[in-house]
């Protein structure tokens, strides 16, 4: 198992291009899956929608979580492969696949049964709740597998390979654009379910994604055994895997309440300048694709070099990530300066919606480098153990610089102001960013995965 990659020993830059490319089409093939459900559920009408628009704080949540367990998976098995340590790794991701389906298994029921409830809560009408019924009372039963799936390709991952994690998410997506028009619209023999087809064609995309994941996991790659029940063992590997996995799932969360806080102050502005922010972060989804496929990349390459105790290599996986993100992104930025007309024009026709997201084209992607680079430097915080650092540098990004800078220039220049404190946000914390690298080092008390006698959980 070890370095059948090349993570230890290939030329970095190679590596890291080799993991990112794939990297690149599976968060492509993510977007895409969403924005298929949006548009062919958007056909049903705008109930449906609004129903579906409900659906996902709570789905939000749910894949933070699932982010969070899957950084603590990456992290540690990186760390065990590249220490030579196959045997353990084999059983920790046995260990924390199982709390992965007890804790996602414990959310979704609790889910079901409070679902009216929850959704009246967050402001649902009463006409478009048994809509929401629907859909979620498939998605309940079905969030545990994908939640696996999305861990278990994690594991894949950690061994440096990312190409099979992609195509097992592109037959995903494959299936779901299938069945979403046959199930929704009854199209041919199938019956019309609507909403609930919608939801049956996910689950059913997932199923097949997490078959061909636990295969590649059990007989390909050999990285999955069944561990005997041990409740010492349980604890001290899934405490380690909370050790990383509790402030990565909170640092994926910030996001979007950092950008839901955004909204609402723009919305006493300008409503024209909410659905300008809304078009932009889209469009910033795919802009920092690169930024966002690199990072996945560092995690394993740093984790696996620090585990064989190659501290340098790990080091300078970091830094070429850094010095990339930051030429590339700034690359990026001439063309889009230069079509931003165009380009917003694709979004909507509204002349005001056209200003504003016109002017957030020509502004924030100016500093998408030193995003990338906090990005990065995050991701790599994670690798080395520090997740609490990681969690600081985006709690700072986003509450302690950002959104006082966006409530400061909203007040004195309105929209603009406020969207110039995002760019300004980013460039600064950029440099806090490149500087936490350079002096970049593990705690002085290292967690590591818990070790066991071969005999004492049959590892072989």
């Amino acid at each position: 198992m070890r370095d059948r990659h090349g993570l230890l020993s290939q030329p970095i830059g190679r590596v890291l291009l080799n993991m990112s490319l794939p990297n690149m089409l599976g968060i492509l093939t993510v977007l895409g899956f969403n924005l298929v459900d949006t548009f062919f559920i958007s056909r049903l009408g705008t109930e449906a929608l609004a129903a579906i628009s409900f659906t996902f704080p709570v789905t939000l949540i749910i894949s933070s979580i699932a982010i969070g367990i899957g950084a603590g998976v990456s992290t540690n098995l990186g760390r065990l492969i590249g220490g030579g340590h196959a045997p353990q790794a084999k059983v920790f991701l046995h260990d924390a696949l199982l709390l992965t389906f007890i804790v996602i298994s414990g959310l979704a029921t609790l889910g079901s049964l409070c679902n009216d409830w929850l959704f009246t809560l967050m402001g649902a009408a009463a006409d478009i709740l048994p809509l929401i019924h629907q859909y979620m009372q498939i998605w309940y039963i079905g969030i545990p597998l994908l939640v696996l799936q999305m861990v278990g390709n994690q594991g894949l991952k950690a061994t440096g390979d990312t190409r099979l994690p992609a195509q097992i998410l592109a037959l995903a997506a494959v299936i779901n654009l299938i069945l979403d028009p046959l199930l929704i619209f009854g199209i041919g023999p199938f019956p019309r379910l609507e909403l609930q087809g919608a939801a049956i064609a996910t689950v059913v995309s997932w199923v097949v994604a997490l078959c061909f994941s636990g295969y590649l996991l059990v007989l390909k790659r050999q990285l999955l055994v069944a561990a005997p029940i041990c409740l010492h063992r349980w604890w001290a590997n899934w405490t380690q895997l909370a050790h990383i996995a509790q402030p990565a799932a909170v640092m994926n969360l910030m996001n979007p309440l950092a950008n839901a806080l955004i909204m609402a102050m723009l919305a006493r502005i300008d409503h024209a300048a909410v659905a300008a922010f809304g078009a932009g972060t889209r469009l910033e989804s795919v802009l920092l694709i690169a930024s966002m496929a690199l990072s996945s990349s560092v995690v394993p390459v740093v984790a696996q070099n620090l585990g064989a105790s190659q501290k340098q290599r790990a080091r300078d996986a970091v830094m070429l990530s850094l010095r990339f993100v930051l030429v590339f992104q700034t690359l990026l930025y001439l063309p889009l300066a230069l079509w931003a007309q165009p380009l917003a024009g694709l979004f909507s026709d509204d002349p005001q919606v056209l200003e504003w997201l016109t002017f957030y084209i020509q502004v924030l992607p100016l500093a998408y480098g030193p995003l990338g680079m906090v990005i990065i430097v995050a991701t790599a915080l994670n690798a080395y153990h520090r997740p609490m650092a990681s969690l600081m540098l985006n709690l700072c990004r986003l509450f302690v610089l950002m959104l006082p800078l966006a409530a400061l220039g909203a007040w004195s220049l309105g929209v603009k102001g406020l969207l110039l404190a995002l760019p300004v946000s980013n460039l600064l914390m950029g440099l806090v960013s490149y500087l936490i690298a350079m002096r970049m080092k593990e705690p002085a008390k290292m967690h590591h995965p818990c070790h066991y006698q071969d005999n004492d959980w049959h590892s072989k």
